[in-house]
């Protein structure tokens, strides 16, 4: 089945650089940084990244996220629990949102 992410080419990430390699390396040398162990370890980050990927549907993330955090150790369940805390914040932006909405109805209907 052909879709329009083709999962080869996340194997191709690293060719990004083809076009503008000086912006490419700051990202490449950045993103390197941002996943050593800090306050939080490679393994958490590992989650959250899986998370955020959930979150911004990028099929890409999630599968280098899910190969990642099974690499790091962790398990099916740990995984779906970082499935659902994205989900969750991502219902609840969508739905604090809806004070807005009832502001600015409550500011039309005056």
């Amino acid at each position: 089945m052909k879709t329009y992410y083709n999962p080869e080419d996340l194997k191709k990430f690293g060719n990004i650089s083809e076009f503008e390699p000086n912006l490419s390396k700051k990202f490449f040398d950045y993103y390197g940084e941002v996943f050593k162990d800090g306050a939080l370890t490679a393994r958490e980050k590992s989650l959250i990244a899986l998370a955020v990927a959930h979150a911004v549907q990028c099929p890409y993330c999630i599968d280098a996220y899910t190969q990642d955090t099974m690499e790091k150790g962790c398990d099916e369940k740990q995984l779906m629990e970082a499935v659902h805390v994205a989900a969750a914040i991502k219902g609840g932006a969508a739905l604090v949102h809806g004070v807005q909405m009832m502001n600015k109805y409550k500011e039309l209907s005056m």
